[in-house]
């Protein structure tokens, strides 16, 4: 993940940050792919993208965005700022469950919370979407997704390992990944008799 500044311009406490991030070990079923980091949020800036494959299919997809203003000249509690994306698509029977805003965000604050990464200043929104076709596209099934978004600003400073791990866990979730230490027997091969 290259900084948004030049790499020697970085300050040694951003660079160790944003390499703490690629400390962690990455599902096989998420490929993370280094973009370019927005240039006007702060002076030092860096950004990854995230695809979850399932069932052979796009499951989920994420950003995640590590802003240093080392000045402090941001409304932030700290020098650094971690900006979280994830979208999934979602089963059809639950866009309209009044709690689905409620439970992706449980999502996030559950995966911080488990992976031990101190924050501060959390704050977000859960958009669901439901996209239905018509006319020509009337046979098209009916698809929910949910988006969070949210940012918060890290108790550590330079490792930022924890807050990548939770991310990662989000992803998974929104995905309907099940949890690495659990076997998924529906996808086992049945003896035969």
């Amino acid at each position: 993940m290259p900084p948004h500044s030049r790499a020697d311009e970085a300050p040694p406490v951003f660079t160790r940050a944003v390499a703490s991030l690629r400390a962690r070990t990455v599902r096989p079923e998420i490929v993370l792919e280094d973009i370019p980091a927005p240039r006007r949020l702060a002076p030092h800036a860096a950004a990854m993208s995230a695809t979850v494959h399932a069932d052979e299919e796009d499951a989920a997809f994420g950003r995640l965005i590590v802003l240093y203003d080392p000045v402090g000249s941001r409304d932030w509690p700290g020098p650094f700022r971690v900006v979280a994306y994830v979208s999934a698509e979602l089963e059809p029977d639950l866009s309209g469950d009044p709690l689905l805003g409620q439970v992706a965000w449980s999502w996030l604050t559950e995966a911080l919370t488990s992976r031990a990464a101190g924050h501060r200043a959390l704050s977000g929104t859960v958009t669901r979407a439901t996209t239905e076709g018509f006319g020509l596209k009337a046979e098209e099934p009916t698809t929910t997704e949910v988006e969070l978004r949210a940012s918060w600003t890290p108790t550590e400073e330079d490792d930022l390992s924890a807050h990548m791990a939770a991310w990662l866990d989000l992803l998974s979730t929104a995905a309907g990944l099940p949890p690495v230490d659990v076997a998924d027997i529906s996808r086992r091969p049945r003896p035969e008799l």
